[in-house]
């Protein structure tokens, strides 16, 4: 699943090319985009804005807002060629754009300002300080990987990059109880590693492309994740893999302390 390096790839292509576009036409293929909800009428109406709200894309008109989640294998492409599992089409003055999801796991929603599961979301990690990081981190029990992956902690991060942050601050994923130190130092490497893979294009590991359908680079930046079995690149013992919150996760046990 895309994840905010990913997403944020996406709305630094998108908005440049749609902001100030009207919309010509709006199609919608698949029920389940919509989630069964009244498909938005989006013709004549512009484009006032492209953001980020975790992993969400949020395309601001002047009566709404539409929040979109990309899911498993959801692609917004410009100008891109229709394939067989095209889900979305949008005609602007100047550009098409195309939802493709071949799993139909993305979503999107209307709202007039933000949809309600969108909207408790917690701080974006790359907006919250080292200190109310720190001290959120400090509120909550249980398992750091558990904790992280949680969007009501902080919106954006998953799996990939939980596992990136924690080898290069040195955390077990399954440690608890962080001291604040460790949750700064932790903060710290969320917020480098999360820009070191926008600048990378974000990571492609299997169906992730960018507007323009190219793949990101950063997967070949990985200490951890998807590395089961290699020798850690930092001291050379072999990366292991568990799970937790039913999710994969990759560490060193050697680098990565309890």
């Amino acid at each position: 699943m895309p994840e905010l390096p990913e997403v944020e790839t996406i709305v630094r292509a998108l908005a440049p090319r749609i902001t100030g576009r009207r919309v010509l036409s709006a199609e919608f293929f698949a029920p389940r985009v919509m989630r069964g909800a009244p498909e938005p009428d989006l013709a004549g109406h512009t484009v006032q804005s492209v953001t980020r709200h975790g992993k969400h894309i949020l395309l601001k008109f002047d009566h709404g807002t539409l929040a979109i989640h990309l899911g498993m294998t959801g692609k917004l492409l410009i100008d891109g060629d229709p394939t067989p599992y095209l889900r979305a089409e949008f005609v602007l003055t100047g550009c098409r754009l195309l939802f493709d999801d071949i799993r139909q796991f993305g979503r999107m929603a209307w709202s007039q300002t933000l949809p309600e599961n969108v909207a408790r979301l917690g701080p974006d990690p790359l907006e919250i300080s080292a200190q109310d990081f720190a001290a959120r981190l400090q509120e909550k029990r249980g398992r750091i990987k558990t904790v992280l992956l949680n969007q009501a902690f902080v919106r954006g991060l998953g799996n990939i990059y939980v596992d990136e942050a924690l080898h290069r601050a040195g955390i077990h994923p399954l440690a608890e109880g962080i001291t604040k130190k460790r949750a700064q130092i932790l903060h710290r490497e969320i917020v480098e590693i999360l820009e070191q893979a926008i600048a990378s294009g974000g990571s492609s590991i299997s169906d992730y492309v960018d507007t323009e359908g190219r793949k990101g680079s950063f997967q070949d930046s990985h200490r951890v994740y998807g590395r089961e079995g290699e020798p850690c690149r930092a001291c050379g013992t072999e990366i292991q893999r568990i799970v937790v919150t039913q999710r994969g996760t990759h560490f060193c046990p050697k680098c990565q302390r309890m």
